[in-house]
């Protein structure tokens, strides 16, 4: 038994006279901004991600210079 195209309507009509459409846009622009927000942190998340192999490679070509500057952070740490 699948839903017949009045059933969905009966429901559509129910679901705007209880929100309204000012409810229900307002709900659509808040999901158009979510989706937005989740894009951009994917977006940033590659970039930093990117960002730190450039790092990595950068300080496994240097060698012996990253070991002492790891080195010389623990002291000033300390």
């Amino acid at each position: 038994m699948g839903l017949s195209i009045w059933q969905i309507l009966i429901v559509v009509v129910l679901v705007i006279l209880l929100f309204g459409r000012g409810k229900i846009s307002d709900l659509m622009g808040d999901v158009a901004q979510g989706i937005k927000s989740f894009r951009k942190g994917l977006s940033e998340e590659e970039a930093s991600a990117d960002k730190a192999k450039t790092i990595e490679g950068q300080s496994a070509a240097s060698g012996s210079s990253a070991n002492s500057t790891s080195d010389t952070r623990e002291t000033l740490k300390q």
